[in-house]
């Protein structure tokens, strides 16, 4: 097992599912909020750090209410004036993935198929073929999952031969005074925003522990390593804001 977490990994899915159904219709929102408008920042350097190249599919795991997406879609638009790279977005939560796929509605990408939606598991890919896509990316997702190392081997058999990993994770806080902060704000603060702004702090508190469960960002790098995947020089992964959230990526060999 990869960590250990205070909720039964038995019931795990089942818990976090529950927890996603009630948050769901102000997920974006509420992480705004408690993360003072840092977390649209943290996803879009995620995309950035990927540095994609036109053309490319990429497979948005734990990604219901499409944000990722979005930021992938916008980054092929403008940065490399791509009309022809698509997200496939997989969540475990169907009121996660409604919310997703209203924000798309209307949207051109919808009307040129660049972005589908489905339900299913990070751990079972079961309609996901070999090989079949460039990126794969999940972000804020990975801590949620009761078994990260068959995501992981999922990840590696969906990802064609030089396909990219990309996980954007909550990470471990190192600097001492930074990281009693960090621990005040995500156990303390963050929950109380959740109460405040849609009276579900038990919801929130339940993700919260999921997240400060996950392990340490030098553990999930080997762990990466284990699945097949090769790391960047250097440690494998960035920090963001003193490792408040890590962005890890592998590359599958060719």
């Amino acid at each position: 097992m990869l960590y250990g977490d205070i909720i039964p990994i038995d019931t795990k899915e089942e818990a976090m599912d529950r927890a996603y159904c009630k948050v769901a219709d102000r997920y974006d929102f509420v992480l705004e909020a408690m993360s003072f408008g840092l977390n649209r920042y943290w996803k879009k350097k995620f995309v950035r750090l990927m540095s994609p190249a036109a053309g490319l599919k990429m497979i948005d795991v734990a990604g219901g209410t499409g944000q990722i997406a979005r930021n992938y879609l916008e980054y092929q638009d403008f940065m490399n004036n791509d009309k022809s790279s698509s997200v496939h977005v997989v969540d475990l939560n169907e009121q996660m993935l409604r919310a997703g796929r209203h924000r798309f509605s209307s949207s051109q990408w919808t009307r040129d198929g660049r972005i589908s939606f489905a339900q299913g598991s990070a751990e079972n890919l079961a309609n996901i073929a070999d090989n079949s896509f460039d990126i794969y990316s999940i972000s804020a997702g990975m801590h949620n999952i009761p078994h990260p190392e068959l995501a992981l081997s999922e990840a590696y058999r969906v990802l064609k031969p030089g396909g990219v990993f990309a996980c954007l994770e909550y990470g471990h806080v190192d600097t001492p005074i930074v990281k009693q902060l960090h621990r005040w704000h995500l156990e303390t603060l963050a929950p109380a925003i959740g109460q405040l702004l849609v009276d579900k702090r038990e919801s929130y508190e339940r993700l919260i522990c999921s997240a400060l469960s996950f392990p340490h960002q030098r553990d999930f790098a080997k762990a990466i390593c284990r699945a097949g995947f090769r790391l960047p020089p250097g440690k494998g992964y960035e920090l963001m804001y003193c490792g408040y959230m890590v962005a890890f990526f592998g590359t599958k060999p060719e």
